[in-house]
C-alpha cells in the first residue's frame, strides 16, 4: 500500500496559509510530546489510534507525525485501510521538523 505523505515544508506552508483545516496528530507517547512536539498537535499514542479513530477528523487534512516517520506511517496505513482518504504521514517525522529549524514546542512535566 502506498501512503499519503507530506514532507515538512508542505506542513509549515499548511500551518501558515490554511491552520484551520489541519489536524495534526502526534503518534508518540505522552513523555516524548512533553520533549518536543509540533505547536498545535494533539496527542493519540500509536497503540490508541484504533480505540480514538473517531477522534480523527473527516473535514480537515489530518497529518500524523511521530518522531522517525515510522510509527506514524503505520497508523496512516491503518487509517487508510480503515476508510481515511484525508490521512498524511510526515515524512522524516519531528526528526525532519527539528532539523529543518522550525519551530518546537517544550512542554512543562506536571
Amino acid at each position: 500500500m502506498i501512503i499519503n505523505e507530506i514532507d515538512v515544508g508542505e506542513l509549515a506552508a499548511l500551518m501558515d496559509s490554511n491552520a484551520d483545516n489541519i489536524q495534526i496528530v502526534d503518534v508518540r507517547q505522552p513523555q516524548e510530546v512533553a520533549a518536543g512536539a509540533i505547536p498545535g498537535v494533539e496527542n493519540i499514542p500509536m497503540v490508541s489510534i484504533p480505540l480514538r479513530a473517531n477522534e480523527i477528523s473527516d473535514d480537515k487534512q489530518v497529518i500524523l507525525v511521530c518522531r522517525s516517520g515510522a510509527r506514524s506511517g503505520q497508523c496512516t496505513a491503518w487509517l487508510m485501510q480503515n476508510g481515511k482518504t484525508n490521512v498524511h504521514n510526515l515524512r522524516g517525522g519531528m526528526i525532519a521538523w527539528a532539523n529543518s529549524g522550525l519551530d518546537v514546542k517544550l512542554q512543562q512535566s506536571a
